[in-house]
């Protein structure tokens, strides 16, 4: 008999290529009319371009959104909106951009729209991550969950491979500590298995073409079911994700690789601190036609399809690993290091 509580946060989501058109409507349905369109400084050209798009709608630009999201930066984009008599904000970008929105909504209560650029999936968390000085503090509350999420795949076709692989990874490991977090449902771990899947054929596939579009869109989805994941229940053990988040505040480094140096090692030994199995994570891509295999080696990056069993650096799938450390010298065939450069399991 099962027993578990369901919460579903409140956002609407709308996706698809070219949604971020839908963007002046979606203000006016909340009956707002003064947007502060926020992004970093590399951003700037795109949200001005944005601001343009909507018109009269768009107040302002603040392109100063920054890293672990500083509260001074925080208060001052805060200040901005008090100036120029905002009443919303629409946040382009990625996870720095979504976390300034969610910080001036802490502490001006305005209506908030994200439109993703990468795969962080902050956007679907009532989750707030602030740093002062070198100290990291996060918060959870239903103050900072975005109202609307805009999710265009068109707008991710420019992410470079390696952020793209890194910001994914970042999603994934939202996925799989929803897995196995204390509070997790039987929706919940559907929409991270379903997370996990996505990711496992996207990925690789952006690798190898950054511009397919389809494995573009299928990174897109699987951000949202992991982000939806995270949002609804606890960060469980908090290692794959808290705790590289807070590392890399204190460091000053960006978050995204350093979680991907924890991931792994959390995975490999959740055995020790959950009753449930990572082995029940399906690992999708073409050489399986569709066929779900069982295995531990999408927390390593691998793409060999299940067929090692997952044991540690590939071995027994036949093929081997490209950078050698487990005896392959195939060249690369399995792909366990697609992205690291060598096997993350050596």
């Amino acid at each position: 008999m099962m027993n578990f509580t369901y919460n579903s946060l409140p956002s609407r989501v709308i996706f698809g290529a070219g949604s971020r058109e839908q963007l002046a409507g979606e203000i006016e349905r909340l009956g707002c009319s003064r947007a502060l369109i926020l992004s970093t400084s590399g951003h700037e050209s795109l949200a001005t371009k944005l601001a343009r798009q909507i018109g009269k709608l768009a107040v302002a630009v603040f392109p100063g959104a920054a890293m672990h999201t500083p509260v001074p930066v925080s208060e001052q984009a805060a200040e901005v909106a008090r100036s120029v008599n905002a009443d919303c904000t629409v946040a382009l970008g990625g996870g720095s951009t979504i976390g300034l929105g969610k910080a001036i909504a802490l502490r001006t209560d305005l209506a908030q729209f994200a439109i993703p650029t990468t795969y962080s999936a902050s956007e679907m968390t009532p989750i707030l991550g602030e740093t002062e000085g070198r100290k990291k503090t996060t918060k959870r509350t239903p103050k900072v969950l975005p109202e609307v999420v805009l999710y265009d795949p068109e707008l991710t076709l420019s992410l470079p491979v390696h952020l793209s692989v890194t910001s994914g990874i970042n999603a994934l490991a939202h996925a799989v500590e929803a897995s196995y977090a204390k509070d997790r449902n039987p929706i919940i771990s559907l929409m991270a298995e379903e997370s996990i899947r996505a990711f496992a054929r996207s990925l690789p596939a952006i690798v190898i073409n950054a511009e397919n579009e389809s494995a573009r869109s299928d990174a897109l989805y699987g951000a949202w079911l992991a982000g939806s994941c995270l949002g609804a229940v606890g960060m469980s053990l908090s290692l794959a994700g808290g705790a590289s988040a807070a590392t890399a505040g204190a460091a000053d480094v960006p978050p995204i690789p350093s979680q991907d140096t924890t991931l792994p090692q959390i995975t490999l030994n959740e055995e020790e601190i959950s009753d449930v199995s990572l082995g029940t994570f399906y690992v999708f891509d073409k050489e399986t036609a569709g066929t779900p295999r069982l295995g531990q080696q999408i927390a390593r990056g691998c793409r060999c399809g299940g067929g090692c069993g997952g044991c540690r650096g590939c071995r027994g799938c036949g093929r081997g690993c490209r950078c050698g450390g487990c005896g392959g010298g195939c060249g690369g065939g399995c792909g366990c290091c697609w992205y690291w450069g060598v096997c993350a399991a050596c």
